[in-house]
């Protein structure tokens, strides 16, 4: 078996993860939403705060619940 093939293949999660998940992915959203928002009002950006958002972003989803 390749690693695409396992990487295709549907996972069973139980529904408190698949809600959890759910969750994260939801407030990622948020986040990114609101940031982006935030900064199409703005002429300029500075590379910092764009490196706190991903960083906001990357610790919702690789957090543990």
């Amino acid at each position: 078996m390749t690693d695409q093939e396992i990487t295709d293949m549907p996972t069973l999660e139980s529904p408190d993860v698949a809600l959890a998940r759910a969750a994260v992915v939801t407030e990622a959203v948020r986040v990114i939403d609101g940031a982006l928002a935030q900064m199409m009002q703005r002429e300029l950006v500075s590379s910092g705060e764009v490196a706190d958002l991903l960083l906001d972003v990357r610790t919702l989803l690789t957090s543990d619940d």
